[in-house]
Protein backbone atom coordinates (compact mmCIF):
# COMPACT_ATOMS: atom_id res chain seq x y z
CA UNK A 1 0.00 0.00 0.00
CA UNK A 2 1.21 3.48 -0.81
CA UNK A 3 1.79 5.93 2.00
CA UNK A 4 1.69 9.57 0.99
CA UNK A 5 3.90 12.12 2.68
CA UNK A 6 2.03 14.81 4.58
CA UNK A 7 5.03 17.14 4.61
CA UNK A 8 8.01 17.85 2.45
CA UNK A 9 10.46 16.38 4.93
CA UNK A 10 8.89 12.92 5.04
CA UNK A 11 9.72 10.40 2.35
CA UNK A 12 6.89 8.02 1.50
CA UNK A 13 6.80 4.81 -0.47
CA UNK A 14 4.83 4.15 -3.64
CA UNK A 15 4.37 0.48 -4.37
CA UNK A 16 4.65 -0.14 -8.10
CA UNK A 17 2.28 -2.91 -9.10
CA UNK A 18 3.09 -5.35 -11.93
CA UNK A 19 2.27 -3.30 -15.01
CA UNK A 20 0.09 -4.29 -17.95
CA UNK A 21 0.82 -1.07 -19.82
CA UNK A 22 2.10 -1.48 -23.36
CA UNK A 23 5.76 -0.58 -23.79
CA UNK A 24 7.77 0.45 -26.82
CA UNK A 25 11.56 0.60 -27.18
CA UNK A 26 13.60 3.77 -27.45
CA UNK A 27 15.19 3.13 -30.87
CA UNK A 28 18.63 4.40 -29.84
CA UNK A 29 19.05 1.84 -27.05
CA UNK A 30 16.10 -0.54 -26.95
CA UNK A 31 15.16 0.68 -23.46
CA UNK A 32 11.41 0.04 -23.01
CA UNK A 33 9.06 2.91 -22.18
CA UNK A 34 5.39 2.61 -21.26
CA UNK A 35 3.35 4.21 -24.02
CA UNK A 36 1.38 6.64 -21.82
CA UNK A 37 3.30 9.38 -20.03
CA UNK A 38 2.43 12.60 -18.23
CA UNK A 39 2.69 16.21 -19.34
CA UNK A 40 2.87 19.00 -16.74
CA UNK A 41 2.08 22.21 -18.62
CA UNK A 42 -0.30 24.29 -16.44
CA UNK A 43 -1.31 21.28 -14.33
CA UNK A 44 1.88 21.16 -12.19
CA UNK A 45 2.39 24.93 -12.03
CA UNK A 46 0.88 25.11 -8.54
CA UNK A 47 3.64 26.70 -6.47
CA UNK A 48 4.24 25.71 -2.85
CA UNK A 49 0.63 25.71 -1.64
CA UNK A 50 -0.05 22.21 -0.20
CA UNK A 51 -3.73 22.38 -1.16
CA UNK A 52 -2.89 23.14 -4.79
CA UNK A 53 -0.25 20.39 -4.82
CA UNK A 54 -2.73 17.76 -3.64
CA UNK A 55 -4.04 16.92 -7.13
CA UNK A 56 -0.63 16.62 -8.81
CA UNK A 57 0.63 14.56 -5.84
CA UNK A 58 -2.13 11.97 -6.26
CA UNK A 59 -1.74 12.04 -10.04
CA UNK A 60 1.95 11.23 -9.73
CA UNK A 61 1.21 8.45 -7.25
CA UNK A 62 -1.46 6.90 -9.51
CA UNK A 63 0.86 7.28 -12.47
CA UNK A 64 3.80 5.58 -10.78
CA UNK A 65 1.70 2.80 -9.25
CA UNK A 66 0.54 1.86 -12.74
CA UNK A 67 4.13 1.36 -13.90
CA UNK A 68 4.10 4.45 -16.14
CA UNK A 69 7.37 6.39 -16.21
CA UNK A 70 7.69 9.37 -18.57
CA UNK A 71 7.03 12.78 -16.98
CA UNK A 72 7.71 15.83 -19.13
CA UNK A 73 8.57 19.29 -17.75
CA UNK A 74 9.97 22.62 -18.90
CA UNK A 75 11.31 25.72 -17.13
CA UNK A 76 8.67 27.49 -19.23
CA UNK A 77 5.98 25.78 -17.11
CA UNK A 78 6.34 28.03 -14.08
CA UNK A 79 6.87 26.03 -10.89
CA UNK A 80 6.27 22.62 -12.53
CA UNK A 81 9.88 21.43 -12.31
CA UNK A 82 10.19 22.33 -8.63
CA UNK A 83 6.82 20.75 -7.85
CA UNK A 84 7.78 17.61 -9.73
CA UNK A 85 11.14 17.38 -7.97
CA UNK A 86 9.54 17.81 -4.55
CA UNK A 87 6.78 15.28 -5.19
CA UNK A 88 9.19 12.74 -6.63
CA UNK A 89 11.21 13.03 -3.41
CA UNK A 90 8.16 12.89 -1.14
CA UNK A 91 6.71 9.81 -2.83
CA UNK A 92 9.99 7.89 -2.87
CA UNK A 93 10.06 7.77 -6.67
CA UNK A 94 13.66 8.75 -7.30
CA UNK A 95 15.06 6.51 -10.02
CA UNK A 96 11.67 5.05 -10.92
CA UNK A 97 10.54 7.74 -13.32
CA UNK A 98 11.84 8.81 -16.72
CA UNK A 99 12.23 12.56 -16.21
CA UNK A 100 12.32 14.87 -19.20
CA UNK A 101 12.66 18.64 -19.37
CA UNK A 102 13.79 21.31 -21.81
CA UNK A 103 16.03 24.28 -22.47
CA UNK A 104 14.37 27.34 -24.03
CA UNK A 105 16.77 30.30 -23.98
CA UNK A 106 19.19 31.82 -26.47
CA UNK A 107 22.95 31.30 -26.12
CA UNK A 108 25.26 28.60 -24.85
CA UNK A 109 25.98 30.09 -21.43
CA UNK A 110 22.34 30.91 -20.73
CA UNK A 111 21.40 27.41 -21.84
CA UNK A 112 23.91 25.81 -19.48
CA UNK A 113 22.68 28.01 -16.62
CA UNK A 114 19.05 27.09 -17.27
CA UNK A 115 19.78 23.37 -17.54
CA UNK A 116 21.78 23.42 -14.31
CA UNK A 117 18.79 25.02 -12.58
CA UNK A 118 16.47 22.38 -14.00
CA UNK A 119 18.64 19.60 -12.59
CA UNK A 120 18.52 21.25 -9.17
CA UNK A 121 14.75 21.73 -9.24
CA UNK A 122 14.18 18.14 -10.35
CA UNK A 123 16.69 16.94 -7.72
CA UNK A 124 18.79 14.87 -10.10
CA UNK A 125 22.43 14.87 -11.20
CA UNK A 126 21.69 13.05 -14.47
CA UNK A 127 18.51 13.69 -16.43
CA UNK A 128 16.86 11.03 -18.55
CA UNK A 129 15.98 13.40 -21.39
CA UNK A 130 16.86 17.02 -22.12
CA UNK A 131 15.11 18.61 -25.11
CA UNK A 132 15.51 21.89 -26.95
CA UNK A 133 12.15 23.57 -26.40
CA UNK A 134 10.45 24.81 -29.58
CA UNK A 135 13.79 24.62 -31.41
CA UNK A 136 15.08 27.79 -29.72
CA UNK A 137 18.78 28.08 -30.68
CA UNK A 138 18.76 24.34 -31.23
CA UNK A 139 22.09 24.09 -33.06
CA UNK A 140 23.89 25.75 -30.14
CA UNK A 141 22.13 23.73 -27.44
CA UNK A 142 22.55 20.37 -29.15
CA UNK A 143 26.32 20.90 -29.17
CA UNK A 144 26.19 21.39 -25.41
CA UNK A 145 23.86 18.45 -24.95
CA UNK A 146 26.07 16.09 -26.92
CA UNK A 147 28.89 17.00 -24.54
CA UNK A 148 26.61 16.53 -21.52
CA UNK A 149 25.59 13.13 -22.84
CA UNK A 150 29.23 12.05 -23.12
CA UNK A 151 29.77 13.29 -19.55
CA UNK A 152 26.79 11.32 -18.21
CA UNK A 153 24.74 14.38 -17.29
CA UNK A 154 21.89 13.44 -19.63
CA UNK A 155 20.95 10.05 -21.03
CA UNK A 156 19.06 11.17 -24.12
CA UNK A 157 18.70 14.41 -26.08
CA UNK A 158 15.93 15.73 -28.29
CA UNK A 159 14.02 18.59 -29.90
CA UNK A 160 10.42 19.71 -29.51
CA UNK A 161 7.72 21.82 -31.07
CA UNK A 162 3.95 22.15 -30.91
CA UNK A 163 3.12 23.65 -34.33
CA UNK A 164 3.03 22.47 -37.93
CA UNK A 165 4.83 25.67 -38.93
CA UNK A 166 8.03 24.20 -37.45
CA UNK A 167 7.96 20.83 -39.22
CA UNK A 168 10.54 21.68 -41.87
CA UNK A 169 12.99 22.82 -39.20
CA UNK A 170 12.21 19.72 -37.14
CA UNK A 171 13.04 17.62 -40.18
CA UNK A 172 16.36 19.43 -40.45
CA UNK A 173 17.11 18.77 -36.78
CA UNK A 174 16.31 15.08 -37.19
CA UNK A 175 18.58 14.82 -40.22
CA UNK A 176 21.55 16.78 -38.85
CA UNK A 177 21.22 17.03 -35.08
CA UNK A 178 21.92 13.43 -33.99
CA UNK A 179 18.96 13.40 -31.59
CA UNK A 180 17.37 10.51 -29.69
CA UNK A 181 13.90 12.02 -29.26
CA UNK A 182 11.42 14.15 -31.14
CA UNK A 183 8.50 15.70 -29.27
CA UNK A 184 5.74 16.97 -31.54
CA UNK A 185 2.03 17.75 -31.68
CA UNK A 186 -0.16 15.03 -33.13
CA UNK A 187 -3.83 14.29 -32.60
CA UNK A 188 -6.86 12.75 -34.25
CA UNK A 189 -7.56 16.10 -35.94
CA UNK A 190 -3.98 17.34 -36.41
CA UNK A 191 -2.32 14.63 -38.46
CA UNK A 192 0.15 16.60 -40.61
CA UNK A 193 3.05 14.93 -38.80
CA UNK A 194 2.05 11.67 -40.48
CA UNK A 195 3.08 12.90 -43.91
CA UNK A 196 6.83 13.29 -43.44
CA UNK A 197 7.88 13.88 -39.85
CA UNK A 198 6.77 10.62 -38.22
CA UNK A 199 8.08 8.47 -41.08
CA UNK A 200 11.39 10.34 -40.91
CA UNK A 201 11.64 9.74 -37.15
CA UNK A 202 11.05 6.06 -37.70
CA UNK A 203 13.60 5.92 -40.50
CA UNK A 204 16.22 7.74 -38.41
CA UNK A 205 15.62 5.68 -35.27
CA UNK A 206 14.27 8.59 -33.23
CA UNK A 207 11.77 8.07 -30.41
CA UNK A 208 8.60 10.16 -30.60
CA UNK A 209 6.80 11.83 -27.71
CA UNK A 210 3.39 13.27 -28.63
CA UNK A 211 2.11 16.49 -27.07
CA UNK A 212 -1.29 18.23 -27.35
CA UNK A 213 -3.23 14.96 -27.87
CA UNK A 214 -6.51 16.63 -26.90
CA UNK A 215 -5.80 19.99 -28.57
CA UNK A 216 -5.63 21.61 -25.12
CA UNK A 217 -9.01 20.12 -24.22
CA UNK A 218 -10.78 21.54 -27.25
CA UNK A 219 -11.68 18.11 -28.63
CA UNK A 220 -13.75 17.25 -25.57
CA UNK A 221 -15.87 20.35 -26.12
CA UNK A 222 -16.60 19.22 -29.68
CA UNK A 223 -17.72 15.81 -28.43
CA UNK A 224 -19.94 17.04 -25.62
CA UNK A 225 -23.15 15.02 -25.46
CA UNK A 226 -22.05 12.54 -28.11
CA UNK A 227 -21.93 8.87 -27.05
CA UNK A 228 -18.84 6.77 -27.65
CA UNK A 229 -19.44 4.47 -30.65
CA UNK A 230 -20.21 0.90 -29.66
CA UNK A 231 -17.44 -0.44 -31.88
CA UNK A 232 -14.81 1.25 -29.69
CA UNK A 233 -15.01 -1.78 -27.39
CA UNK A 234 -13.35 -3.80 -30.16
CA UNK A 235 -10.04 -2.18 -29.19
CA UNK A 236 -10.73 -2.03 -25.46
CA UNK A 237 -11.78 1.61 -25.40
CA UNK A 238 -14.30 2.93 -22.86
CA UNK A 239 -13.94 6.75 -22.99
CA UNK A 240 -13.33 9.57 -25.45
CA UNK A 241 -9.93 10.25 -23.88
CA UNK A 242 -8.87 6.66 -24.51
CA UNK A 243 -10.34 6.88 -28.02
CA UNK A 244 -8.14 9.84 -28.92
CA UNK A 245 -5.03 8.44 -27.24
CA UNK A 246 -5.40 5.01 -28.83
CA UNK A 247 -5.64 6.69 -32.24
CA UNK A 248 -2.26 8.30 -31.59
CA UNK A 249 -0.68 5.16 -30.17
CA UNK A 250 -1.79 3.10 -33.15
CA UNK A 251 0.76 4.96 -35.29
CA UNK A 252 3.91 2.78 -35.32
CA UNK A 253 6.32 5.73 -35.05
CA UNK A 254 4.88 6.93 -31.73
CA UNK A 255 6.79 5.87 -28.64
CA UNK A 256 4.78 7.63 -25.91
CA UNK A 257 1.94 10.13 -25.63
CA UNK A 258 2.07 12.69 -22.80
CA UNK A 259 -1.36 14.12 -21.90
CA UNK A 260 -1.20 16.71 -19.14
CA UNK A 261 -3.50 16.47 -16.13
CA UNK A 262 -3.66 17.41 -12.47
CA UNK A 263 -6.78 15.29 -11.86
CA UNK A 264 -6.37 11.69 -10.62
CA UNK A 265 -9.50 10.38 -12.37
CA UNK A 266 -8.27 11.80 -15.67
CA UNK A 267 -4.86 10.18 -15.11
CA UNK A 268 -6.48 6.78 -14.51
CA UNK A 269 -8.57 7.19 -17.65
CA UNK A 270 -5.56 8.24 -19.76
CA UNK A 271 -3.53 5.27 -18.54
CA UNK A 272 -6.22 2.85 -19.73
CA UNK A 273 -5.33 3.87 -23.28
CA UNK A 274 -2.06 2.02 -22.78
CA UNK A 275 -3.85 -1.26 -22.10
CA UNK A 276 -5.59 -3.72 -24.41
CA UNK A 277 -5.91 -3.44 -28.16
CA UNK A 278 -5.30 -0.67 -30.69
CA UNK A 279 -7.27 0.21 -33.82
CA UNK A 280 -6.13 -0.97 -37.25
CA UNK A 281 -5.82 1.34 -40.25
CA UNK A 282 -9.43 0.92 -41.37
CA UNK A 283 -10.69 1.68 -37.89
CA UNK A 284 -8.39 4.71 -37.59
CA UNK A 285 -10.03 6.17 -40.69
CA UNK A 286 -13.44 5.59 -39.16
CA UNK A 287 -12.32 7.19 -35.90
CA UNK A 288 -11.03 10.31 -37.61
CA UNK A 289 -14.26 10.70 -39.62
CA UNK A 290 -16.18 11.30 -36.41
CA UNK A 291 -14.40 14.63 -36.01
CA UNK A 292 -15.53 15.86 -39.38
CA UNK A 293 -19.08 15.59 -38.07
CA UNK A 294 -18.69 17.54 -34.82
Amino acid sequence: MAVVADGVDRVAEVTVEPSDLMVRPIPATGEPLPVVGLGTWRTFDVGRDPARRAGPRVVLRVFAQSGARVVDFSPMYGSAEAVGGDLTQELGLKGRLFLATKVWVQGRDEGVRQMEESLKRLRVTCLDLMQVHNLIDWVTHLKTLRAWKEQGRVRYIGVTHYSESAYLELERALKTGDVDFLQVNYSIVSTAAERRLLPLARERGVAVLVNRPFEEGGLFARLRGRPLPSWATQFDCSSWAQFMLKFILSHPAVTCVIPATGKPDHARDDLQAGRGGLPDMARRTQMASIFTEV
